[in-house]
This record gives C-alpha cells, structure tokens and sequence, in this order.
C-alpha cells in the first residue's frame, strides 16, 4: 500500500514538473505558435482573400506579433461571437484561454522563430470557389455602379436561369464583388415569372411573391450548405432575383457580385424551415444604453433544430435566444454578448437537436444607443428606430428546424403564417406599379 502510494505520488509530480516546464520554456514560432496561427487565423488571412494581409509565414506574423497579441488577448480576433455553452456550432474559431497565453509569452519574449523544421506546413491558397468548382455561376450581366456619396440604394436584379430541368440546390456561395459598399444579399428564386423588369428598385420586399428563399449574404459569411437530405428547389427557367442593399462609403464602386450554386443528384427526402423570431417595433431613444425587445413562438410540431441565423444592425450589444420546454427545462439556442454588424454568420449546430412540440422559443436583443457606443453611427446619439437602412435598426432571429414527421410541414407553416400575419396586423403589402 505504501509503495502504491509512492507511485502515484511519484507521477503526481511529474505531471506537474512537466506541465510547469511547458509553461515556462521558450515558446517559439515554430514549435508552438504557427500551428495556432495556422488553425485559427490563415484560413481567412491568406493569399486572394479580401483581407488586409496574409498571415502565411514567420516574417508575416513576426511584424504584426504586438497587434496580434492585443487582438487575441481582448477576442477581438479571430472573429467568432457566440458565447462557449450556450449551443456549440461548426467551425468555431475562437481561440482557448491557454493558445492565448502561448501568443502572449512568444510577443514577450521577442517572437523567436526557433527551428524552422519544427514548424508544419502553411495552409495553402484556397480555390476560387470555398467548396470546390461548383455547378454553376451566375453573374449580373454588367456590374452595378455605387456612387461615392448620397442615400443608401435598394435595387433588385433578376437573372434568368437555363439549367434544362428541375434543379435542387444542396449549397450555395455568395461573392458580394465589392464588400465594402454591401450592405446584404437576399436570394429569391422565381419559378412564377412575374412581370419584372431586368433590375429595379425594391426597399423592403422584393415586389413579388418568390417560390422559395436561397438565403442570403451578410459581411463576414461563408459558403453555405443545407443540413443533410435537404435542398432548395429551382423548377426548370425559374429565375433568381437578388435584393442588394448598398451603402455609399465615399469611393465610386462598381460591384460585380457572383452567386456558385451547388446541385444535389434530385429531390430532397426533407425539408428545412425557418421559424423566425423578431420585432419592428423598435424606437430607441437617443442616450439609451438598454433598450430591449422580445418574441416568442410555440412550435406546435416536433421539430429537428440545425442551426441560428441572428441579424441586428450597429446599436444592438446583446442578443439572446432559447427554448423552454413543455416539461419546462430552459435549454440555450445562442447568446452574442457583443455583437457586431460587420462579423455576422449563419450558425450550424455541431449536433442537431429535437424540440418536442409545444416548446416555446425566445428571442430577446438589447441596444445601446449611448455615445459611449464606439459603433453607434450617429455622435451625438439620435432617436433610431426600425428600418432596412444601414443606419436604422432590424431585430431578427432565424431558427432553422426540419418537421420530424413530414406530413407536419403544413401545421407548422401555417402557425408561422398567422404569427406573421399577427406582427404586420393583418396589412398586405403593395407591389410597384409594373414599368410602362
């Protein structure tokens, strides 16, 4: 028993004398950094994409080493909101308190290289397109120009399609062109051909009655693909309109957005629905650093939830979503403690999950419309309320859920059709008289 003890007294410490030495050896680039920097950071800061520099190379992040200490020290970088435990999600980025502290001890030591032929491999360049050559482009038939100054634009651009049948779109990657004057993108496919004109002005809705959504674009997204066994149908010489919100920066631009479509082999087995949460009744008043509003749904079906799409433009700082349960168990959908307009994503749980039916899902979004808001647009404050503008605000949070039971797609549309109904009070809107 004695020796026994010895033993695993004996492991007890060098366990602890080998994690002391990790700590307090000499972190190098080569050894210990670059497989952070690699992981975490050149996905984005590499060759052809549309950042300020690569980070590829020893010398590349050997003469930013002070910056990139404080940016990952405050989280700033890499860019990944979501609050850890509170739904975990694809593709996080953020960096563990321990990959920070080797960061920090490498900058104050002086950012030695160590020996080259411990460092692994750069990642390479990425292709053109995030997931592969894809099965088809379109484009505008010519760039649409942004001139430097004046009102934010809101302008739809038809594009016909000629994929010869019935095509079902699996995922999708969307190139603003020029993301600086982007403000968003909003995919619509349709299959009805209204009478529209090539490309037109649209400030809220698209002006017809679309056959289904594509989704859409915000700064800072990436390709998207469907959960499994679920695609978006295209019927054969539908069309796909693309609602582009522009904001003039001070630069003339012309922007040249592209749109990859992805095809599955045929129909889909499931189907993917969005119960969106949100509010436009939002007037807040200048110098209020609070400012909250609410919304709930009861999901009458049971439902598989894949994933969260939330959007807010600069004043929100918080925003909330989750689930209570019909035995009233609280369970997270996503919490953003700081958020920011210009790092906005689509979230995909890492592991989908089923809300039972008669669960109740909430949404909650606080603004700050104080000066000491470093975002907020307008110094001195100004009252802001609900708008599509960049300098107005939005609230929405998307919830994607495919019906367990298929034959529950329509009950579930049509509780979100009367809650819809129920936000806008029963007013239909009134498209644009058709062009002479």
């Amino acid at each position: 028993m004695i020796l026994r003890r010895a033993v695993v007294l004996l492991g007890v410490l060098l366990s602890v004398s080998s994690l002391y030495a990790a700590q307090h050896r000499e972190v190098t680039w080569s050894r210990d950094v670059a497989p952070i920097v690699y992981r975490h950071c050149s996905v984005c800061h590499n060759v052809g994409q549309p950042v300020p520099f690569v980070l590829l190379t020893y010398q590349d992040v050997s003469r930013r080493a002070s910056q990139i200490a404080r940016v990952v020290a405050t989280r700033y970088m890499p860019p990944w909101k979501p609050i850890a435990g509170y739904g975990h999600f694809i593709g996080e980025k953020s960096l563990s308190a321990a990959e920070i502290s080797v960061i920090s001890r490498w900058v104050a030591n002086g950012s030695p290289e160590g020996d080259p032929r411990d460092a692994p491999a750069p990642p390479q360049p990425p292709s053109e397109w995030q997931l592969g050559a894809p099965d088809a482009v379109l484009r505008l038939p010519e760039p649409a120009p942004v001139s430097a100054d004046g009102p934010d634009i809101y302008r739809c651009f038809v594009i016909p399609t000629s994929f010869g049948r019935d095509r079902y779109v699996r995922a999708f990657e969307f190139k603003p062109g020029a993301a600086g004057v982007l403000h968003h993108a909003l995919l619509f496919v349709d299959a009805q051909r209204a009478e529209l004109p090539s490309q037109y002005d649209c400030f809220g809705t698209p002006g017809f009655l679309p056959t289904a959504g594509l989704g859409g674009w915000t700064p800072g997204m990436h390709a998207v693909s469907m959960p499994a066994g679920t695609a978006i149908h295209i019927a054969n010489g539908a069309r796909i309109v693309l609602q582009l919100h522009f904001h003039p920066t001070g630069k003339a631009e012309a922007a040249d957005p592209a749109l990859a479509l992805y095809f599955a082999p045929g129909p889909p087995p499931r189907a993917l629905m969005d119960i969106a949460l949100g509010s436009n009744h939002i007037d807040i008043p200048p110098g209020d650093a609070s400012y909250k509003v609410r919304d709930e749904f009861e999901i009458p079906v049971p439902v598989e939830v894949t994933g969260i799409i939330p959007h807010a433009h600069y004043l929100c700082k918080d925003m909330k979503g989750w689930a209570i349960l019909p035995d009233g168990h609280k369970r997270w959908l996503l919490w953003i403690k700081d958020w920011d307009f210009n790092w906005q994503e689509q979230y995909r749980y890492t592991q989908p999950f089923t809300l039972p039916a008669g669960t109740r899902v909430f949404m909650e979004f606080t603004y700050d419309n104080s000066a000491a808001n470093i975002r907020n647009p307008n110094q001195p404050p100004q009252r802001v309320s609900w708008g599509a503008g960049s300098t107005d605000e939005m609230a929405g949070l998307h919830i994607q859920v495919i019906p367990r039971n298929a034959a529950d797609m329509h009950e579930l549309g049509m509780a979100e059709w009367g809650k819809f109904m129920r936000s806008v009070g029963g007013r239909f809107y009134t498209p644009p008289p058709k062009p002479e």
